[in-house]
């Protein structure tokens, strides 16, 4: 068949699909981020209307606009980043710990029947007790210093990621474990190359609960324990009557929440790109 009556065909059909796909990503991202800028919106005219009109009174809740107006000005006081450094510290060394502590343990328990019956009811009776709960030992242990606050964020977040290893190490396929066993794979070789493949979609998705659990607690703790960072600014202006500028601070913690949760998508993408769910959101 000659080149020129295979070009009066047209593209391939694959190729025709990819480039019909492609348009469809480009028409829906405008309209998901559109929908979004719309929600946001409409959070913000609701929350200027309520005190507006008489709903709340402004001494309790004020308009959105003073709050975004003193969220602004913060962002100009040196204070204000000192707090948000203080809070991201404690975050961030919570977060390492608790994910160092649960990776290990969670593939040593994982990888033993005998382990993972003989802590199951333990872990069951440990999992859900509220770190808030442990405010009190943690205050009689290390006062109001970061410490306090490193134990609450490293007790929440362990779970999470623990959880979610156990799971990932139970899927993995006992036929390609055997096969690998088969070939001369000792434990750690087959940790690395069959085990930890099948668990790595778990644990990142388990870093990624943790990781905005383990803001949840930096903040709860600074908050009620004193500990440094923008939970205590927002008990200090609570307490001091500047109410504008305790809602600019929660604002402030919603954002690094969006910002946080942003970059662990963004973590759990790049280090999953192999992966068919990743891949699926992708094409989808």
């Amino acid at each position: 068949m000659s080149s020129d009556a295979i070009a009066s065909r047209g593209p391939a059909p694959s190729v025709g699909r990819d480039r019909g796909r492609d348009r469809r990503q480009v028409r829906k991202l405008p309209v998901k981020q559109l929908l979004g800028a719309v929600g946001i919106l409409g959070f913000l005219a609701t929350w200027e209307l309520i005190p507006r009109l008489g709903i709340i009174d402004e001494r309790y809740l004020p308009p959105a606009s003073e709050v975004i107006v003193a969220l602004v000005r913060d962002f100009g006081l040196t204070a204000f980043w000192i707090s948000v450094g203080e809070t991201m510290v404690a975050w961030f060394l919570g977060l390492v710990i608790a994910v160092a502590l649960a990776v290990l343990l969670g593939f040593i328990i994982g990888s033993s029947d005998f382990l993972r019956k003989a802590t199951n009811s333990t872990v069951e009776f440990l999992r859900p007790i509220p770190s808030v709960a442990l405010i009190p030992l943690a205050v009689l242990l290390f006062g109001v210093k970061i410490e306090s606050s490193l134990m609450l964020i490293v007790y929440a977040a362990f779970w999470q990621v623990l959880i979610q290893v156990l799971y990932g190490v139970a899927d993995v396929d006992m036929v390609a474990n055997n096969t690998a066993k088969t070939y001369g794979l000792g434990r750690m070789a087959r940790i690395r190359y069959v085990v930890f493949p099948t668990a790595l979609p778990y644990l990142m998705t388990g870093v990624r609960l943790a990781g905005t659990v383990a803001l949840v607690l930096a903040i709860t703790a600074e908050l009620v324990i004193g500990s440094p960072g923008l939970g205590r600014e927002i008990a200090l202006a609570q307490s001091g009557g500047a109410i504008s500028g305790m809602y600019a601070l929660v604002l402030a913690t919603g954002l690094i929440g969006v910002l946080i949760n942003m970059l662990m998508r963004f973590i759990e993408k790049k280090t999953l790109s192999w992966h068919s769910s990743v891949r699926s959101e992708v094409i989808a």
